[in-house]
């Protein structure tokens, strides 16, 4: 068999019906919507050539709306949720001279289409690529005793309530009614301090956090600390983490009754917690940990009162070099999940139900959602290497979003300007409206308007966000050692 030339694209656009042959810069007019403002310096089209091509998503003709495009346009979704299909293309075109009328507007069925040609695997890989660690040593929040602190948490996101998605996804109801949208289950490993994302899984909701926790374990090292709420205390969790080498400190649950087997001078103490089955071969698992007990009292301005006891567990057993005190500080960062999840739903969906209505579709685009994420968390690393002193924490995550957004639209910043610099348009922005300096302890209205699992808390917490003061006490053999935090 006689293999045929290769076919170079010529200098004028392509007709619909064209030869195969593989993109190449004088393919402009088919690739120019191909951008994400600013952030295609981050996501460049030789990484999303080179994904195209190690998933097999690159197309094998050009077409109106070619892979490396549409990986664009899906990423461009995250950014304008409120707007339809052919109002993203538009705004992807607005600004490329004589693209927006030289060719034809793709219909939405036509995007529709490409999307699902290009499937979810594209995305996946890329948000692989950008996920990661992005704290230096210097980085305040990031670190404990040299130790890189990591929190792992998950939310649910809500998803069209069609049929090829509930057969999945199924909802949730009782004998006889079903009610409220399908739930997507999220858990990710956020690095605090920075709220990048190590690495994330998501499902259904019928399988718990803890299922999609375990498929995070290898994203931990020996050089980690894992901070984690009550429900991540499960025997065979820890023994898991505890394999990774890294070092975890958790809230344990109130069912667990720990016996005092060796004080601690600073009134915390060691104890095992062991497995709640016998495993042949190995017996009864074990696990040596620390308990540090205290009383958290929380008043807020109007003089409202709530006490709460803390019951934390750690695998950081040396009193001497890891401070009960500093260990009730530290686990108030892990609220960090819970700050990355609210830009996740709150900031850029703005509450709203994923779009997609297929399989493919949702893992498409909640994998988009974690890669545009993670590119502006890693231009906010960029302002922070460029200005030394700099908390990560005071970039505001809203004007990264409005800021790219911009860059969209104006399709400027796409290729780096000459020198190189680290802050570009949304650095800027972002520069402009810093946070305050000092870090607010977490304390937030957690009012819900939909149907909610969590009634039995009604009333307990503020309708607003108000001024507050923080209390411990810890519980000692001897007493109670009070330290007040505003």
């Amino acid at each position: 068999m006689v293999s045929s030339p290769e076919i170079v694209a010529p200098e004028a656009p392509l007709p619909h019906n064209s030869a195969s042959c593989a993109p190449t810069t004088s393919d402009t007019s088919a690739h120019a919507p191909g951008h994400l403002g600013e952030l295609t310096q981050i996501i460049d089209p030789q990484l999303v050539d080179s994904v195209l091509e190690e998933t097999g998503a690159r197309e094998h003709r050009v077409r109106l709306l070619p892979a490396r495009v549409m990986v664009y346009f899906v990423l461009a979704l995250t950014f304008f949720e409120n707007s339809s299909y052919r109002a993203v293309w538009g705004k992807l075109t607005a600004s490329l001279d004589g693209i927006s009328t030289a060719r034809p507007w793709p219909a939405a069925s036509s995007l529709s289409r490409a999307r699902c040609r290009l499937g979810s695997a594209p995305l996946h890989r890329l948000f692989e690529i950008l996920a990661g660690p992005v704290a230096t040593r210097a980085q305040s929040g990031s670190f404990f005793h040299g130790l890189r602190v990591v929190a792992v948490d998950g939310t649910t996101l809500s998803i069209p309530d069609e049929k090829a998605v509930t057969r999945h996804y199924p909802k949730h109801g009782g004998e006889r009614l079903e009610f409220g949208y399908p739930l997507l289950r999220l858990v990710a490993l956020v690095e605090c301090g920075t709220r990048a994302l190590v690495g994330a899984s998501f499902g259904p909701d019928t399988t718990g956090e803890l299922g999609y926790a375990h498929r995070l374990l290898p994203h931990l090292n020996a050089s980690m600390m894992l901070l984690a709420d009550a429900y991540y205390d499960a025997f065979d969790f820890l023994d898991a983490v505890t394999g990774t080498g890294a070092a975890f400190l958790l809230r344990s649950t109130r069912k667990r009754r720990p016996t005092v087997r060796h004080p601690l001078p600073d009134g915390s103490y060691l104890t095992t917690v062991c497995a709640g089955k016998y495993q042949a071969g190995r017996g009864y698992g074990r696990l040596e940990v620390r308990i540090v007990e205290a009383r958290m009292t929380v008043t807020l301005a109007d003089g409202t009162r709530r006490t709460e006891l803390w019951r934390l567990m750690t695998s950081l057993l040396d009193a001497d070099r890891y401070p009960a005190q500093e260990l009730i500080a530290l686990y108030h960062r892990r609220w960090q999940a819970e700050t990355c999840y609210f830009s996740l739903k709150s900031t850029i969906l703005d509450g709203r139900v994923l779009r997609s209505r297929t399989l493919s579709g949702l893992e498409q685009e909640v994998y988009a959602l974690l890669t545009a994420y993670q590119a502006l968390v890693h231009v906010a690393s960029d302002l922070v290497t460029a200005r030394p002193g700099l908390s990560a924490q005071r970039v505001s995550f809203v004007v990264l979003l409005h800021a790219a957004a911009d860059q969209i639209v104006a399709a400027r910043g796409i290729v780096a300007a000459n020198p190189v610099t680290l802050v570009g348009a949304i650095g800027r922005a972002a520069l402009a409206c810093l946070m305050p300096k000092t870090p607010r302890w977490r304390l937030k209205a957690r009012v819900r308007k939909r149907n909610s699992k969590y009634t039995f808390t009604a009333g307990k917490h503020p309708r607003t966000s108000q001024a507050y003061t923080l209390r411990y006490e810890m519980i000692k053999e001897d007493g109670l050692d009070k330290t007040n935090v505003s």
